[in-house]
């Protein structure tokens, strides 16, 4: 990253943009985990949250459709609602897995998304494997490593790394991981969906806005299912009010801004180099806001996940620069 950072003022600000979404989204799982412990439901805060964050986006989604976007049809519509589904899925299953577990593994799980997306770009032939080039053989190993690595973090929590803390039953432990699972799962799905939407329809403030909005409708369904106790929907001026502003305007407003202005400026490559600066985000967040140590299981599953997760991107560069030279050399020989 570094040789980003000294690439001078147009690399430095995609830099900075994508430490304050890793921020947010940290902050946004110890937050989480804290309005959860203090009675705030869940599925709640999700629905307020996605409400407010398309309530927000409205003015600048209109002047960029008036402004230079392309016509709404039918089938943008449905893509945006599929888009919705896969934002809606990810949240609850985020929502449940850090109420079951922890931020901090949370967090380390989150770094699956790289090898999942991979696995889906390899389905849907957005990818290919050459099994005599190294580079595709490091995407292959780093995709295997990175999902053992998340085994571990889920079957073995182990002992806490410092003083002695309460901990979840192991139980919940094992299906908060299997939530946040589901959760890289369906954000991998969205990655490989949106690619697709953007190029076909590129005002992205016009495509959160309907991922946002169309989000809150399913969200809004599955609340009014689960949540029978009409109470736990009032906000009063409390901590409750302030949770649901910070998970709409920082952790799902903003950092879905920064991460998609990033990926138009640097590409996705660029931004996924990014995933394991939020480890380290929230181990420091959780340990400080919610006295949280780090657990042994943790700590050896995340390095095991961050160096699957290193492996698939080095394997992806340097099947670029490849890719790049090839096509150098092409010019030069039509020359």
């Amino acid at each position: 990253m570094v040789r980003w950072v000294n690439g001078g003022r147009g690399k430095l600000l995609p830099f900075l943009g994508m430490l304050l979404a890793m921020l947010t989204q940290s902050g946004s799982m110890v937050v989480i985990k804290f309005a959860m412990t203090d009675g705030i439901n869940k599925y709640v805060m999700v629905v307020y949250s996605m409400a407010l964050s398309s309530f927000f986006l409205l003015p600048f989604a209109l002047f960029q459709h008036r402004s230079e976007g392309p016509p709404l049809t039918f089938s943008a519509l449905c893509s945006f609602l599929l888009l919705a589904l896969f934002v809606s899925s990810a949240q609850i299953m985020s929502y449940i897995g850090i109420e079951l577990s922890s931020p901090t593994l949370a967090s380390a799980i989150l770094n699956l998304v790289p090898a999942f997306t991979f696995v889906l770009a390899l389905i849907f032939r957005m990818e290919k494997v050459e099994w005599r080039n190294f580079s595709s053989e490091a995407k292959v190993l780093g995709t295997v490593v990175s999902i053992s690595g998340a085994f571990v973090v889920i079957l073995y929590k182990g002992p806490p790394i410092g003083m002695k803390v309460q901990f979840s039953t192991q139980l919940n432990w094992i299906l908060g991981g299997i939530c946040c699972v589901a959760d890289s799962l369906f954000t991998s799905m969205w990655y490989i969906y949106q690619a697709s939407v953007a190029k076909k329809y590129p005002a992205v403030t016009v495509i959160l806005f309907f991922q946002f909005l169309f989000s809150t409708i399913p969200c809004g369904i599955f609340a009014l299912i689960s949540v029978r106790d009409p109470t736990e929907w009032k906000l009063s001026f409390d901590a409750g009010l302030s949770v649901v502003l910070y998970q709409a305007i920082g952790a799902t407003m903003l950092r879905y801004v920064l991460c998609t202005w990033c990926v138009h400026r640097e590409g996705p490559l660029f931004c996924a180099m990014f995933k394991p600066v939020g480890i380290i985000f929230t181990a420091i967040m959780s340990a400080i806001f919610l006295g949280e140590n780090l657990g042994l299981g943790s700590l050896i599953g995340g390095v095991i996940i961050v160096v699957g997760f290193y492996a698939v991107l080095w394997g992806k560069s340097r099947e670029e620069n490849n890719d790049e030279k090839k096509g150098i050399t092409g010019i030069k020989n039509k020359k």
